[in-house]
């Protein structure tokens, strides 16, 4: 087997608490199968995301992020979701701006209830990551 083909991409997922991270739940549950290549960050809300964290991962040599927060109007704070749109537009701006191809950070809305959804983007965050190779762009060099 070659390198690349048994390369797996490490990937973050910061994940809601209220909303994504129970959906990544109910998939364990139901015993949904998907990539198992992705390590899960829970936060109070996607709204209070800060973005440095995704550059801070990708700093660190993650090959791929994903933040992923309630559906917009079901919000458990009424309006995070909102606040992280916002900021994953002017992030996914900047990172653009540095080199970053556009791939490599996933943004999704994921419910309590749609365990299935959580096991369909994280699939399409491997695949889309792996057509991308290994993330060289802004990690640092120990």
């Amino acid at each position: 087997m070659s390198k690349t083909k048994s390369w797996q991409p490490k990937i973050i997922a910061f994940l809601c608490n209220w909303c994504s991270y129970a959906g990544a739940d109910l998939a364990g549950i139901s015993r949904l199968q998907y990539p198992p290549n992705v390590r899960v960050i829970r936060v109070p809300c996607s709204g209070r995301m800060n973005p440095l964290y995704i550059i801070r991962a990708l700093q660190h040599g993650v090959d791929g992020v994903l933040v992923s927060g309630c559906h917009p109007g079901d919000c458990h704070y009424i309006t995070g979701n909102y606040y992280a749109r916002r900021k994953f537009a002017i992030i996914n701006s900047l990172l653009q701006y540095v080199g970053i191809e556009k791939g490599r950070v996933h943004f999704s809305w994921v419910s309590a209830s749609e365990g299935g959804k959580f096991a369909e983007v994280i699939k399409q965050v491997t695949e889309d990551v792996k057509k991308l190779g290994p993330a060289k762009k802004l990690v640092k060099k120990i």
